[in-house]
């Protein structure tokens, strides 16, 4: 096909697309990631041996180990970098990737977490955390490996185009949750709005690295959750209440 690759397989549902170009790309700079791992194993060949000779060590084992780590080193980044696209490559699903980070992290915490649950007639919700520190909605998006997501101001930026309306959107849906589950209750209760971004460039922050407050809505990477909400707490909960509120919620809202 014209514009076609030897190396990528056609996908229908993405030929044309950014994500069809980004990985014809990725295998057709295969060639040039392995010259550059040689260069790099070589590198390390050498520092292996200078390091036998400065602690009189054998040359032979520490240039074997030197050159190994290197290139094992360079092909773990390229990997990373590849595998960090994965959703917005459509390979991976978001949620499920946040959904394990999530149960894995807090659940032996007193967390409860749910997933795949929509509020009856109203939007869906990708997870929600229910624990000793307060309530969190959490919703995935992902996006190109160059898109630059940060706050100008008090805005939020998603690449070229403005975030509010993605915050408004999940904003609205943290607090229609709030008002059903203390409605169901009887504990007030409130949740904050997360946003799980895979893939894209988040800027420093002022709280912390990868991480951006911005227009009532907290954006960060999916490994960064758990512990976010452990250090920022918005409520105080009992063990009571967080079951109740859990159980409640489990009731109420519907699978997605």
């Amino acid at each position: 096909m014209p514009g076609g690759s030897i190396y990528v397989s056609r996908d229908d549902k993405l030929d044309g697309t950014e994500q069809w170009n980004y990985e014809k790309l990725w295998a057709e700079a295969r060639e040039a990631r392995l010259k550059r791992r040689g260069v790099i194993a070589g590198v390390g060949f050498v520092c292996g041996i200078l390091l036998a000779i400065r602690f009189s060590l054998n040359p032979f084992w520490m240039a074997l180990l030197g050159g190994l780590a290197a290139a094992g080193a360079d092909f773990y980044l390229a990997w990373r970098a590849h595998e960090s696209t994965a959703v917005w490559r459509g390979k991976r699903r978001g949620e499920v990737l946040t959904g394990r980070l999530l149960r894995r992290t807090l659940a032996r915490r007193g967390y409860r977490v749910l997933a795949g649950r929509s509020i009856p007639g109203k939007a869906s919700i990708d997870h929600l955390v229910i624990g000793p520190g307060g309530m969190w909605v959490i919703d995935n998006e992902a996006w190109a490996p160059d898109t630059e997501i940060a706050r100008y101001g008090s805005k939020l930026f998603l690449g070229e185009r403005t975030g509010g309306k993605v915050a408004e959107e999940l904003i609205k849906v943290a607090d229609e949750l709030s008002d059903l589950l203390e409605q169901e209750t009887g504990v007030p209760v409130r949740a904050d709005a997360l946003l799980a971004v895979h893939g894209g460039r988040i800027t420093d922050g002022e709280e912390a690295r990868g991480v951006v407050v911005a227009e009532g809505i907290t954006v960060l990477y999916p490994r960064r959750i758990a512990r976010w909400i452990m250090s920022h707490p918005n409520d105080e909960l009992s063990d009571e209440q967080v079951e109740l509120l859990a159980r409640t919620a489990a009731r109420v809202l519907r699978h997605a």
